[in-house]
């Protein structure tokens, strides 16, 4: 049995589990805390969680064909301002005074209230001793980290690798404009690269004390780490650009919605002891947005996700006799036990006293004192567990006993009843999780009669239901959701992305880019023949961006055995949640089958994956030979026109096990001449089935 594991380090506890390969059954899991202040720091977490994972008796390493974690420290080191002085040397050539201006950019003010602000220097590109003396300058100034730009850096990268290598050659850490985006604008891209630059000192030794724990177990699998948009890295891209871990954490709970629960459509609530992300997930597809730091753009794609101040652990804040928020401290911060989790008898004879959790707050949460001096905290689980709201089975079940126990101690001192004051506290949660599932149904033109509130994380049990019945949504608590994060990470893909601005790219153009993010996913270690690339063509922007993705080749090797219709089927009503009896099984490729409910489309392959969830497509099926006329046909017909012009339609192509996804055509002529790029060289009578969906004009 081959093995996946996961790690997602949270803001308590780091959870690891191991998953089997080829049934996706959960073998293990284990939970240590998470060791911010260890001299290790949170890798010291990730070693230990290791070594208590391989003392399992059923776990060997050898039987480990992936392994990867999320990490929290790239988000809390700039949501802290805890980041390495940084120096950028601009590198310039024929257009010097303009390069110098839109590489120069301000001060980036933190959310922590900190100011980034980097030293800059600037050399003639080529020029590698005035290179390396300005660099030498940047050093003696303090700067501890080196980030290297160039105008059309991304067109023309040696440059910017060679000043790289000269400030590693002293002994400090580098990074460049090219490394962290692909795509064109030159102050922002500079700006990512300096903040990339802030947390590579850390970063860098934190990926290099977890890999060598990895090499030590004689784990086989390379270790990968979570990306910002749910894929995964080799470890060693931290040393280039860790800044693609942010937002990590919550990427990893998205993952898990996605292939483990199959959620096609939705918004999936991950709720921790702290904090609850919310996104929405379209057609099997995360939304994602372009990152913002210190309000300043940066040339980063993550998961949109919302990060709310409420969470299963989030105290009960008091103002005067009633109750007037709960969080955005939680019981984690203040050191607290949760009421719901402790022995009533412990609770005879508490008092409530208002604390401060933390250094900088007031007053103002309630707590009980124990006898035994113990600080206890009423939490939102807490009030969910008085008012039996947690389901059977839940994470959150606690004792409903002790929880209505330290309600009423707190009731007496307001002067009000326990059941009443519970329900005011999962109000003031719900309410806080209804504004941010109501931002998102509206910012994608969700369909709110078909949307459906997934929970995950430990706390999910406690908000998610109640929130559900508020807002009237249906809801579902995904299976194993405390450790849904660590989940999301052991089953995700290898990804990557490149980008460029072209105007009016040609066929040719969109094949090269599809060729170099397919060549990046596989010599990070994706198996070659599963390789499967997105296309967005911006034509506003004149942006072309092609994501790929696919599972490493020892994974592969893992689920060679083939699904029976039966199965294949069963994955499709499981991601659709409806009766198997309700699909209508359509024939695609000898590899690809679909499976309709209406206007919605499953596409699974032989090995019982989903691989592709769509509403309202088209189908065409045709061969190699035809495929040019067929595609310029289908698109015509697809294609709608309004008012302000014409909106093609988004193409898929689907050949033996292939799926290529274009969005954004032009014309369909260019849709005509990506297909022939697409099955060049294939045989003439092989099929190939046609996806198109209609977008509006």
């Amino acid at each position: 049995m081959l093995l996946r594991v996961g790690i997602d380090v949270g803001g308590t506890f780091t959870d690891v589990v191991a998953i089997d390969a080829a049934t996706r059954a959960l073998v293990a899991r284990i939970k240590v805390p998470t060791t911010h202040g260890a001299p290790g720091g949170v890798a010291a977490g990730i070693v230990s969680g290791i070594d208590r994972l391989l003392q399992t008796p059923t776990i060997d390493a050898i039987d480990i064909a992936f392994i990867a974690h999320s990490t929290t420290q790239a988000t809390n080191a700039l949501l802290e301002g805890d980041l390495a002085r940084v120096g950028v040397i601009g590198l310039l050539d024929s257009l010097a005074w303009l390069s110098r201006r839109q590489m120069h950019f301000g001060a980036v003010r933190l959310d922590s209230g900190n100011v980034f602000k980097p030293q800059f220097a600037f050399a003639s590109a080529g020029d590698d001793a005035q290179i390396r003396t300005r660099i030498e300058r940047l050093i003696a100034g303090g700067a501890e980290a080196i980030a290297a730009t160039q105008s059309f850096g991304v067109d023309r990268p040696a440059a910017e690798t060679d000043a790289v290598a000269i400030a590693r050659s002293h002994g400090v850490d580098a990074t460049s404009g090219h490394d962290v985006s692909t795509a064109y604008g030159l102050r922002a891209r500079t700006r990512t690269a300096a903040l990339n630059a802030a947390i590579l000192p850390k970063m860098v030794w934190t990926a290099r004390m977890t890999a060598e724990a990895v090499t030590n177990a004689a784990i086989p699998a390379p270790l990968m780490v979570m990306r910002s948009d749910g894929g995964v890295m080799d470890v060693r891209e931290i040393e280039r650009r860790p800044i693609l871990t942010l937002l990590s954490g919550p990427a990893a709970g998205i993952a898990g919605a996605l292939l483990y629960e199959r959620l096609s459509d939705g918004i999936f609530i991950e709720v921790g002891g702290t904090s609850s992300d919310c996104s929405a997930i379209r057609a099997g597809r995360p939304q994602m947005r372009a990152a913002q730091i210190g309000g300043n753009r940066t040339m980063l794609r993550t998961l949109d996700v919302r990060t709310l101040g409420i969470g299963g652990g989030s105290m009960i804040r008091l103002g005067g006799n009633e109750i007037v928020d709960a969080g955005p401290r939680s019981a984690h911060i203040a050191g607290c036990a949760y009421a719901s989790f402790v022995s009533a008898h412990s609770l005879e004879g508490a008092r409530l006293e208002r604390i401060a959790p933390a250094a900088r707050d007031a007053p103002e949460y309630a707590a009980l004192i124990a006898r035994d001096g113990r600080r206890v905290a009423l939490t939102a689980t807490c009030a969910a567990n008085v008012l039996g709201a947690v389901p059977a089975g839940a994470f959150a079940n606690g004792d409903a006993q002790s929880a209505r126990y330290a309600f009423e101690i707190l009731a007496r001192e307001l002067r009000s009843d326990a059941g009443a004051l519970a329900q005011r506290v999962l109000t003031l949660a719900a309410g806080k999780l209804r504004a941010a599932v109501d931002a998102l149904i509206a910012d994608y033109g969700l369909d709110r009669r078909s949307v459906a509130l997934v929970g995950g994380g430990g706390g999910a049990g406690a908000l998610v239901p109640y929130a559900a019945q508020l807002m009237q949504l249906p809801y579902k608590i995904a299976r194993d959701a405390e450790v849904i994060a660590p989940i999301g990470v052991a089953l995700a893909l290898v990804r990557d992305s490149v980008e460029r601005t072209i105007a009016a790219p040609s066929a040719q153009d969109i094949a090269r880019i599809r060729r170099e993010a397919a060549d990046r996913v596989v010599a990070a270690g994706a198996a070659p023949d599963r390789v499967q690339v997105e296309v967005e063509i911006d034509t506003q922007r004149n942006k072309v961006r092609a994501t790929a993705s696919g599972a490493t080749a020892l994974v592969e090797s893992a689920v060679s055995q083939m699904c029976s219709d039966d199965e294949r089927r069963a994955a499709a009503g499981e991601s659709l949640r409806c009766e198997l009896a309700e699909l209508e099984a359509v024939a695609l490729t000898p590899q690809l089958t679909g499976y309709r409910r209406r206007a919605d489309l499953r596409v699974v392959d032989e090995r019982g994956a989903v691989r592709l969830a769509l509403r309202g497509a088209r189908l065409h099926l045709t061969t190699v030979a035809a495929i040019a006329p067929d595609v310029r046909d289908a698109i015509e017909k697809a294609t709608n026109f309004g008012d302000v012009g014409r909106a093609l339609p988004a193409l898929y192509i689907l050949r033996a096990n292939r799926i290529a996804a274009f969005e954004g055509l032009v014309s369909a002529e260019q849709g005509a001449a990506l297909a022939h790029e697409e099955t060049d060289g294939c045989a003439e009578d092989e099929r190939v089935a046609l996806l198109l969906v209609s977008r509006e004009a």
